[in-house]
């Protein structure tokens, strides 16, 4: 007779993930990326905030310094700045909207799931780009 050999099932490992992996090796839906630029896009909100409110302070107290501000204000790199805050601010609004209504029990299925993220996506990148086009002067 022959004995039964025990041999168990190699099982997967599970390991911490890096964001390297979450971004390339992955391949999330487009809620779970837009979810993932919505915790972005609030970190850079609150992180420029105290920065955003002590320029707008400085702008305030003369008209010297308005001036100052103002020359700071056209120069490109400030301006890109500005145009990635806009874009964070407008995704953040949108996928904001978003959650709201999921809250209510709306769109929560996979496939209006997926065209509402679509929407915040695209409504931030627009929101973004009307700030570039008005920053840079195409209208």
């Amino acid at each position: 007779m022959s004995e039964a050999v025990n041999v168990k099932p190699e099982r997967p490992v599970y390991r911490n993930i890096g964001i390297v992996n979450i971004a390339f090796k992955y391949r999330l839906p487009i809620a779970g990326r837009a979810s993932i630029l919505h915790r972005v896009s609030g970190l850079l909100l609150v992180l420029a905030l105290p920065f955003l409110l002590y320029l707008f302070e400085k702008s305030l107290v003369s008209e010297i310094s308005f001036e100052v501000f103002r020359r700071v204000m056209s120069s490109v790199i400030v301006k890109l700045i500005l145009v990635v805050l806009a874009w964070g601010y407008a995704h953040h609004f949108c996928m904001g909207i978003r959650h709201l209504l999921m809250d209510m029990h709306m769109g929560l299925d996979k496939g209006t799931s997926a065209k509402t993220a679509w929407v915040c996506v695209v409504g931030g990148a627009l929101g973004g780009l009307f700030v570039a086009a008005k920053l840079f002067g195409v209208f």
